[in-house]
């Protein structure tokens, strides 16, 4: 089995454990546009809902990125090309008032049966183990089945997108599955949801 890629931040010491909810935010689809593998951070093209969207959620979640780059097993990209976008990306996050918190990537494909990929739980596992996350408080978003599965696997509520591969993919997935256009719409059902689970 393939391990996976030590994500290239820096390994911190374990965080005590806070119980804090999170959010999980595919990449490509999710928060930029999709267009391929990216090897450069000026491909990078984010929603325009997405620094707003981000703001409000980082208010009551910490925040990660979690994102399958198989173009790096492919030969597409290299693996230093994705950390020159995904750094780009958490420094105009920055900019925004945003803190993504880490940055989680699979560089395998389905062949290569490695533990990282989603739908397999291992970066939730991760983020609950190094940063104390609660995952059954927490949240996944999506264009993609694999990432309502992903957060199926910890217990986690999936929100998938229609933006990205969303409309492409969308027959695939299992009646009763939260279905949002795009980044903004999957806030506000983040928020009302959280908000609610308080009262229950």
């Amino acid at each position: 089995m393939k391990k996976c890629h030590r994500q290239y931040k820096e390994n911190k010491e374990k965080s005590p454990l806070n119980n804090k909810p999170a959010v999980f935010l595919d990449r490509d689809g999710t928060i930029i546009k999709d267009h391929g593998y990216l090897d450069h951070p000026s491909q990078v093209v984010f929603f325009n809902e997405t620094f707003s969207s981000l703001r409000r959620l980082s208010e009551l979640f910490d925040l990660f990125i979690v994102t399958n780059q198989s173009g790096v097993a492919k030969g597409m990209i290299s693996i230093e090309d994705v950390k020159k976008v995904n750094s780009y990306i958490e420094s105009t996050f920055k900019d925004h008032g945003i803190k993504i918190v880490d940055t989680y990537v699979c560089p395998h494909d389905q062949s290569n049966n490695c533990e990282c990929i989603k739908p397999k739980p291992y970066f939730m596992k991760k983020a609950e183990r190094e940063h104390g996350i609660d995952l059954l408080q927490s949240f996944v978003i999506g264009d993609h089945p694999s990432d309502i599965e992903f957060s199926e696997n910890v217990g986690a509520k999936g929100i998938y997108v229609l933006t990205g591969h969303g409309i492409k993919h969308r027959d695939e997935l299992s009646p009763g599955t939260l279905i949002t256009y795009g980044i903004s719409e999957a806030t506000e059902l983040i928020i009302e949801l959280y908000e609610l689970s308080l009262y229950m």
